[in-house]
């Protein structure tokens, strides 16, 4: 079984935060933020989109019940799905950018490829 990072929190405030982070990367294409969190929600942001290739009643409700917003799952489902219809996985790309000003945490930007 896979181990998680904790990344800190409780369960459901973890689940709500990854939730968030893996709607506003697909509404916005890219987000700023520690690595360990975008090593996270990678895999949850790659699961979507394999969701939105299947393009079905389905799928679509699959993904509406995890994302936050739904004009989201919509452009999920009529423009980035369609998009990676050809590629095989690896939608996201995780690019390390430094450590953080404050208290030095190393930083990244997970975008989708």
């Amino acid at each position: 079984m896979p181990s998680i990072r904790k990344l800190g929190r409780p369960t459901d405030q973890r689940i709500a935060m990854l939730r968030a982070m893996t709607t506003y990367l697909l509404e916005n294409g890219q987000i700023k933020t520690t690595v360990s969190r975008a090593k996270e929600v990678a895999p949850l942001a790659e699961k979507m989109i394999t969701l939105a290739k299947k393009n079905d009643l389905a799928a679509y409700r699959q993904a509406l019940a995890f994302l936050t917003k739904e004009d989201v799952a919509k452009k999920l489902f009529d423009q980035i799905g369609p998009k990676y219809a050809t590629r095989d996985g690896g939608y996201t790309r995780v690019v390390r950018i430094g450590p953080r000003r404050g208290d030095a945490a190393e930083m990244a930007v997970i975008q989708l490829v």
